[in-house]
């Protein structure tokens, strides 16, 4: 669907991710959803300012959240001089004073950490993370302390008749943002900047031979990354109300690399995936139940062993498939090994949710999973459900090796009309 000069494809999935923002709170009404949805609005931008420097400039970072920390608690001082009365700022344009903010901590310390590239850079990042963090416990004058910098987003005047004091209107305001950050991001990959970034990614030797300097490169990279951090940074303080040493800690800048990895780092909608199972994960699935940290390590796991890729590659994988009709031979495949997964899937849960009971003393040991009782204190439902899981593990092995007989027939017949 590309006819030049315009590339119909793009626009068509631009117009409807645009439209996705749009209907997103209409369908999925209620305040946890919509509480779900402005926290996937902010982490998008987030993984995807990470992506620039890991997936588009080969830069691992260990302490990314540092500028979007700063930048949130440059948002909540400015969101409470306006309080104040110091000056007047309408709060949808908060988040460039965010953005602002990140941008300058990126130029004073990104002129260190790109001196170096590789592992050293990634070394340097994570000390520059923990210095920022400790000083967040030494200067409670400016950040707070432990307790953090709290904040209230409706000041000034409204904004179009908007105060942001209600919750939609915050997400719609995420969502503005998000899509436009999405939409600058993707447009700064065009640019001969982005290409020269690839280039220092992928061979820094030979883009110094045609007379590029790469830390050059990677510094402006890096500090256009701090932009758009520093923006989620007050978008998140305009959500929150609250600004805390959690927004600089390495626990932020793993989250951040977890998600990202997750969605697929060699792609720019793979961070727009990633965050969005990430947030899933931390909020819905964190409501549920306690042992949501080790689904997410398993779920973090599958995905390097088996698809390093991330979730943006298995998807992508499918499309020349489909442009061949050949989808229809992978349907059966397909649902037989989902079948065996939900099928392992459910013994593993079942199994860790009784050990977690049995962890928890003074508590019933029984407990309802898939509505239906269990006693994790008797014996009869660990050798049922150790039997679940070890019939799909086995059951989905079979259809995974289907899978991979079938893909690669396709794949042989492919290349052979090619």
């Amino acid at each position: 669907m590309k006819y030049a000069p315009l590339n119909l494809g793009r626009w068509i999935i631009w117009g409807a991710t645009a439209l996705l923002f749009v209907v997103a709170p209409l369908a999925f009404k209620g305040g946890f959803a919509l509480t779900m949805l402005t926290q996937m609005g902010t982490l998008i931008i987030f993984a995807l300012s990470y992506n620039m420097l890991l997936g588009q400039g080969g830069m691992l970072s260990f302490g990314h959240a540092v500028y979007s920390g700063l930048g949130a608690y440059v948002a909540v001082h400015t969101l409470n001089l306006m309080g104040k009365g110091a000056f007047h700022l309408p709060v949808v344009l908060l988040p460039l004073v965010g953005g602002v903010a990140g941008l300058a901590f990126g130029v004073l310390f990104g002129y260190v950490t790109t001196r170096r590239a590789g592992t050293t850079f990634a070394l340097i990042s994570l000390g520059i993370g923990e210095l920022v963090f400790a000083c967040v416990l030494m200067f409670p004058g400016f950040f707070g302390g432990e307790a953090g910098v709290s904040t209230n987003r409706v000041v000034g005047k409204p904004f179009l008749g908007l105060t942001f004091g209600p919750a939609l209107q915050v997400y719609y305001l995420v969502a503005v943002w998000c899509f436009l950050s999405m939409a600058a991001m993707f447009a700064l990959t065009q640019t001969p900047l982005g290409r020269m970034a690839n280039a220092v990614r992928d061979n820094p030797e030979r883009a110094e031979f045609v007379g590029y300097n790469t830390q050059h490169v990677r510094f402006l990279q890096l500090v256009l990354s701090s932009f758009f951090a520093g923006v989620s940074g007050a978008l998140s303080c305009i959500n929150f109300e609250i600004v805390s040493a959690e927004n600089v800690s390495a626990i932020r800048s793993g989250g951040v690399l977890l998600a990202t990895y997750i969605g697929g780092v060699p792609f720019f909608f793979g961070p727009v995936v990633g965050a969005i199972v990430f947030v899933f994960f931390i909020v819905a699935l964190s409501g549920f139940t306690k042992a949501w940290l080790l689904y997410l390590g398993l779920f973090f796991v599958l995905m390097v062993l088996y698809a390093p890729g991330g979730i943006a590659s298995l998807i992508l994988m499918q499309f020349p498939v489909i442009r061949a009709g050949r989808w229809r031979e992978l349907f059966v495949p397909y649902a037989l090994t989902a079948l065996a997964a939900l099928v392992a899937l459910a013994g593993l849960i079942v199994l860790v949710e009784m050990v977690y009971r049995l962890s928890e003393p003074g508590v019933s040991t029984v407990l309802m999973v898939f509505g239906l009782p269990f006693d994790a204190a008797s014996a009869p439902p660990w050798f049922l459900f150790a039997a679940v899981l070890g019939a799909g593990l086995a059951a989905l092995r079979v259809a995974a090796r289907r899978v991979r007989e079938r893909w690669g027939t396709i794949q042989a017949d492919l290349q052979a009309k090619a």
